[in-house]
């Protein structure tokens, strides 16, 4: 009996040890690499469930913040310490996460974004949509230290720029401001590029977009997304903000 099934086991060694065989092996242990790679990223992701709140003085971060955990308006001045609170995104499933106001001002902000940039799941960068066009190289300066930190480079939070005050009738578009700091943004990268100060986590000079090509944010490592939105709303204080656009932003990053 054993001499009759030999000669299948030999045919069978042989097809174990054959090409197709050794192709599906290198397959599963791929497939099996990729998957713990997924749940490696995921599980740092998940880890970190802060939204920043970043921009000018002035921008009306504040106002937002405070808007979208309350609804309701508030009078504000400008901050020189961080907010933070957790921020129910979904009633129905209960997600939540922690929103951080930032201070605006220029002697404050990047010290309050290196305390919290490691814990970063998002971030909202408010912009004055009727103050802009004059401040629009101050807040290109502010957003490139931003987009060349080394950690926030690693993490590559998801990005929203939040064009406020969209209930004044001077504001300016999202689709103006956008191509404006694009332009601003390449013109810093240009100059800045013989002499960097900003460093990335191996400690070279950050790259911001794409070497030899006209910068967009769509070279980013991140999403970048931009939105209309108003703090104040058109009915002021009495009336509610315009954020709906941001709080489906919020939803789908949480």
């Amino acid at each position: 009996m054993a001499g009759g099934l030999e000669p299948d086991l030999a045919a069978l060694r042989r097809e174990l040890s054959g090409p197709a065989v050794f192709s599906v092996l290198i397959a599963l242990i791929a497939v099996a690499v990729t998957f713990l790679i997924w749940r490696f990223v995921q599980g740092r992701r998940s880890s970190r469930k802060a939204v920043l709140l970043l921009g000018l003085c002035d921008a009306g971060k504040t106002l937002l913040f405070a808007r979208l955990l309350s609804g309701r308006y508030r009078d504000t001045q400008t901050s020189i310490t961080d907010s933070s609170a957790t921020y129910r995104v979904s009633r129905d499933k209960g997600t939540n996460v922690t929103l951080i106001d930032l201070p605006g001002h220029e002697s404050l902000r990047l010290q309050f974004l290196e305390r919290f940039k490691a814990a970063a799941r998002a971030i909202v960068f408010v912009v004055d949509s009727v103050a802009f066009q004059r401040e629009v190289k101050d807040v290109a300066e502010f957003l490139y230290q931003v987009l060349v930190d080394g950690t926030v480079l690693k993490n590559a939070p998801a990005l929203l720029i939040a064009c406020n005050k969209q209930d004044v009738t001077m504001a300016k578009s999202a689709k103006l401001i956008q191509q404006q700091l694009e332009k601003e943004l390449n013109t810093l990268r240009v100059t800045r590029s013989a002499a960097p100060t900003s460093l990335d986590s191996s400690g070279g000079p950050a790259q911001l977009g794409k070497k030899g090509k006209d910068f967009d944010f769509s070279q980013l490592p991140m999403k970048v997304e931009f939105v209309e939105c108003s703090a104040r709303g058109s009915k002021g204080e009495e009336g509610d903000a315009d954020l709906e656009g941001l709080e489906k932003w919020l939803l789908k990053v949480a």
